[in-house]
């Protein structure tokens, strides 16, 4: 199958290095979808930060095991380091390997992912050092986006992920609404415009896990009610 042409003169079968990168950075994900997951994958991979669309709002993500390209993706975004970024793996089996789910109800992650739902458990030993260093803590997503996933199954490791904004903006459902990103970024994967509602923009909702038979709302986010459905369902009790 014939790919069309991406930018100005590169179709995306010839791109052999991330600088190659054309000068309109703007990829559209629904032509051969295959090939932008392998160029994401590739621009990831060698430290790229990356924007893209997931279920809630648009992302920014990096490779969470890169200490370099975290760092890339404090500055591009201008958070602050004390603040935690969250990760994004590709199936809710993959989770264990990042966070500590011993004490989780058998069914929970699965009834309440893949979804607009952020999961906060201890961290393991096999996530890189450098993401979040003074956190005992890693928040994780699954999202339920195919080309998201697609992307972290391919990388076989998960990337950090947070919003595409300026810090302390709104986030964003479309790639125009933060244009200004552009020039510090690699590529930007478009997927169109994601929703139109406030409720869209509110993104994941985001529950900590890591005390046993109980939860804490962190962030209400885009799906508190059925979250919290089922946390009940599974006989977890709310701290306030």
């Amino acid at each position: 199958m014939q790919c069309t042409k991406i930018g100005s003169a590169f179709s995306l079968h010839r791109f052999k290095q991330p600088q190659l990168i054309l000068m309109n950075k703007l990829i559209d994900v629904k032509n051969c979808e295959h090939q932008v997951v392998s160029l994401a994958v590739k621009l990831i991979n060698d430290g790229s930060v990356v924007a893209l669309p997931t279920d809630t709002v648009y992302g920014l993500a990096a490779d969470a095991q890169n200490p370099s390209a975290i760092g890339k993706l404090y500055n591009i975004k201008g958070r602050n380091l004390q603040k935690p970024i969250a990760i994004c793996t590709h199936h809710v089996n993959d989770i264990g390997n990042w966070g500590k789910t011993g004490h989780l109800p058998i069914g929970l992650l699965h009834a309440l992912l893949p979804g607009p739902v952020t999961v906060i458990l201890q961290r393991t030993p096999s996530l890189n050092i450098v993401l979040n260093p003074e956190e005992s803590n890693i928040a994780i997503r699954v999202p339920n986006s195919g080309f998201v996933c697609n992307i972290v199954s391919n990388l076989k490791k998960p990337i950090a992920l947070t919003s595409a904004n300026e810090s302390n903006k709104p986030s964003t459902l479309s790639p125009v609404e933060f244009a200004t990103l552009w020039p510090k970024l690699d590529a930007i994967f478009d997927g169109g415009t994601i929703g139109s509602s406030l409720e869209s923009r509110q993104g994941s909702t985001i529950i900590d896990l890591t005390i046993n038979n109980h939860y804490c709302i962190v962030r209400t986010g885009s799906a508190l009610l059925s979250t919290v459905r089922i946390l009940n369902q599974f006989g977890l009790k709310e701290l306030k």
